[in-house]
């Protein structure tokens, strides 16, 4: 009879033993199965989530350089929040298959985001300030533009950091969320001003009359004038010199050359016509 029950007890330690193995086997199977469903769940949304970003900004022809520009930044900023995620959510459902608490991980995660939060509130205010720049076509790639006491051209706009280069060439790196208030001078066409000054003996009828055929001159010859020249009469009655204004409008980034080639052109034509231009000099008187 103990010779029965060893053998009985020994058959039983056999096929639980076997059962055990083959429970464990299992178990380590169906993890596996999970680990690489989870996997293929995370490329399979990457590449559903790329696919609908790409259409989202896909770029066109059409599309002006602006909504290029912010099309191919959100692109990017939205990509990238879209891999953090999955990331995330795949490893912490990886975790969870293979047995390791995730509870404690993604409260041990919320409090370090919050601290990382209240660490990087100006990140934060950058980034969003970053956003509703491009949204709302504050100022694009190329503009001219004063922020923040900088004026120059813009050459970078990011989600965190706008790029600025005056014509020093000195590049102007400025957080976003130090921008409050932007003065863009290309988005409209610009004032160019002009004062011509004759000398108090010369006609002041004579020099508008000239001033206004000068004044047709340059329309013609130069596209970039949207509106005038046009001679609006003395602005001036000054020390040594009658001020003569002309006002012209232009195209956005030509204000500065225009204005010179007005300077000049009046400068040009008045010693055509002989009229002089006041200017201050010293006149010696030698008593023997």
């Amino acid at each position: 009879m103990d010779k029965l029950s060893d053998a009985w007890d020994q058959l039983f330690k056999m096929i639980t033993v076997d059962l055990l193995s083959a429970t464990i086997l299992q178990q380590i199977g169906l993890a596996f199965l999970q680990l690489a469903a989870i996997l293929v769940a995370i490329k399979l949304l990457l590449r559903f989530g790329d696919f609908l970003i790409e259409r989202l900004f896909e770029e066109r022809e059409e599309y002006e350089k602006y909504t290029k520009q912010r099309n191919k930044t959100l692109n990017f900023v939205l990509k990238s929040g879209l891999r953090y995620s999955i990331y995330f959510i795949g490893g912490t459902m990886a975790l969870d298959v293979v047995g390791v608490p995730t509870t404690s991980i993604l409260a041990g995660a919320g409090v370090v985001g919050l601290a990382l939060g209240f660490g990087a509130q100006n990140l934060v205010k950058d980034i969003i300030t970053g956003f509703f720049i491009l949204f709302e076509k504050q100022f694009v790639v190329g503009d001219y533009v004063q922020i923040v006491e900088v004026e120059g051209i813009v050459r970078e706009i990011g989600l965190r950091v706008t790029k600025i280069k005056n014509f020093d060439g000195d590049l102007h790196i400025i957080p976003n969320g130090s921008i409050e208030q932007v003065t863009n001078f290309s988005t409209e066409a610009r004032r160019v001003v002009v004062n011509a000054p004759i000398d108090y003996e010369q006609s002041i009828q004579e020099a508008i009359s000239v001033l206004e055929e000068l004044a047709s001159e340059l329309k013609n010859e130069y596209q970039e004038i949207k509106e005038g020249p046009t001679v609006q009469g003395v602005q001036e009655l000054a020390d040594s010199s009658v001020q003569i204004r002309v006002i012209a409008m232009v195209e956005p980034m030509e204000s500065w050359q225009i204005g010179r080639v007005m300077k000049q052109r009046i400068k040009e034509r008045f010693d055509q016509v002989g009229i002089t231009i006041p200017y201050q000099h010293l006149t010696v008187v030698n008593k023997d």
